[in-house]
């Protein structure tokens, strides 16, 4: 029995040596073994999973680069358990993907692995039926020749594919959850019937689809919108040749983030970014409080701080000021809703009284707009209507565009289509015109059908602003002329005592 004892040493801080016997190595050994199953990751040292290596609940696969990381995870205050991927190397764990997020696990017990079918597929107490599965099929003459593999990449996207060509079977990147990483796109393609969005979570507790999704609508030329379950919360709007006319900040963001922006014939729409700077760490997440944002990290403060956010203000919420109106943010003296020249309050004490704008204008009582006299008159500086009810025509110059409109007497307004090189194109609006709103930068001129009486009235108006602006300039030039030659006359005074004196 004695040579079964193993003896340890331990050294104490006077350098003494006292022998610990244990008399049974066994003992040691089961309180091990029992003690394995209590450890909470094993960082494996792999990106892949194959059909003879899956993930169990408590392992990680990583990326090459280490950037990433997929595994089991508990979301603040919840008990259930997700597979999901996030951030390797941070202190602060952020999930920026989760696959069973309407499906969770109850227990440790989860495991994900490819199956006989060569899908994805995540199960949990030896269930048969997976909770998860990518859903993808191969030829059954495939399926036991075709090694497939599903890989983490440094981009945080998981592929499923076949592992000598390389052929893409599945990926997470196609169905993204709330946060819009780089190189990852927003939109749509019709011919593959596929659909790229971002849906918030539930809540902080539960990655369960939230109420507010971000997506491309196909309605005439894309958009893009935040929706509050099925309504409109905020339009970043259509692409202009610059920017989504929704997002002014844009074009400031652009010195940091490099945009692209894809369309084909509206069949295909795609838009995505990636970081001049490699080394800056930056998501946009839409967030359950109905808040579209940017995050980058800073690396001194070890936390994450918001770089841009929509909406910012009352006006950025869809439809806030109704129908024909304009939504001014910055109008603190005055109502922030303006109606558009021609139209007017259509519930006027809603308006005037109560301050409530949603209910819109309507064209004032009498107008005539068709082959009398009418005209548009300009309000500039707009994030331009909804275009749901408008159309685009390539090739045309503005003045091609007022004419084209003016002929036909449904054309409620119009503007330049692509801004870009001067600007060319033409969007025209049939029907009521929703959610304009006034901006400091990067706004569009919108031109106005209005009748004969408001077109007089409007050319009035500028031309008695250019004999006040002629009469204002004029006296400025004869303020300025006495003031001057006041001062010469000083000046001569002053040297003329000075010589008399000498």
């Amino acid at each position: 029995m004695d040579s079964a004892k193993n003896i340890f040493y331990f050294v104490t801080a006077k350098n003494h040596k006292h022998k610990l016997i244990i008399h049974n190595s066994w003992f040691l050994i089961n309180s091990l073994i029992l003690l394995l199953p209590t450890f909470s990751f094993c960082s494996c040292s792999t990106d892949i999973i194959s059909t003879d290596k899956p993930i169990r609940d408590g392992e990680l696969l990583v990326s090459k680069s280490k950037t990433f990381a997929l595994g089991f995870f508990t979301p603040a205050k919840s008990t259930s358990r997700y597979v999901g991927i996030w951030y390797n190397n941070l202190p602060i764990q952020t999930v920026v993907w989760v696959a069973n997020r309407n499906s969770p696990i109850n227990d440790t017990s989860g495991i994900l692995s490819i199956d006989p079918n060569e899908n994805l597929v995540l199960n949990h107490n030896r269930s048969t039926i997976p909770i998860w599965s990518t859903d993808v099929s191969l030829p059954q003459s495939q399926r036991n020749s075709t090694r497939v593999i599903a890989q983490l990449s440094d981009v945080a996207n998981l592929v499923l594919m076949i592992n000598n060509t390389k052929t893409v079977l599945w990926e997470s990147f196609d169905h993204p959850t709330d946060t819009l990483l780089p190189y990852l796109k927003i939109g749509f393609n019709r011919k593959t019937n596929q659909s790229w969005f971002l849906q918030s979570w539930k809540t902080d507790d539960d990655p369960g689809n939230g109420a507010f999704t971000v997506k491309f609508n196909s309605i005439v030329k894309p958009q893009l919108f935040m929706y509050n379950h099925d309504f409109p919360w905020w339009r970043g709007g259509h692409w202009n040749g610059a920017i989504l006319v929704g997002a002014p900040n844009m074009k400031r963001d652009m010195a940091i983030l490099n945009v692209s922006f894809v369309e084909d014939d509206d069949n295909y729409v795609a838009i995505s970014y990636n970081m001049f700077d490699k080394s800056v760490i930056a998501r946009i997440v839409v967030q359950q409080s109905g808040f579209f944002q940017i995050f980058t990290w800073n690396n001194q403060k070890s936390q994450w701080n918001r770089f841009w956010s929509e909406p910012t203000n009352q006006c950025d919420n869809y439809g806030t000021c109704g129908s024909n109106s304009n939504c001014d943010p910055l109008n603190f003296e005055d109502f922030k809703c303006t109606c558009l020249p021609g139209f007017e309050p259509k519930f006027p004490r809603d308006w005037y009284e109560r301050r409530d704008g949603s209910g819109g204008c309507v064209r004032k009582k009498g107008a005539s707009i068709c082959r009398n006299g009418e005209g548009f008159i300009k309000v500039a500086s707009l994030k331009v209507p909804d275009i749901s009810v408008a159309v685009t025509k390539g090739g045309l110059s503005l003045e091609e565009c007022e004419e084209e409109c003016l002929r036909n007497c449904s054309c409620t307004s119009y503007a330049v289509a692509d801004v870009s090189n001067g600007g060319s194109g033409c969007l025209a609006w049939y029907g009521d015109l929703m959610d304009i709103q006034k901006l400091s930068d990067q706004g569009q001129d919108l031109f106005v059908r209005v009748d004969a009486v408001e077109l007089a009235k409007a050319n009035n108006h500028k031309r008695s602003k250019g004999v006040l602006g002629q009469k204002r300039i004029s006296a400025i030039l004869v303020a300025s002329t006495v003031a001057i030659v006041l001062l010469l006359s000083f000046v001569f005074c002053r040297w003329k005592k000075t010589r008399n004196g000498m």
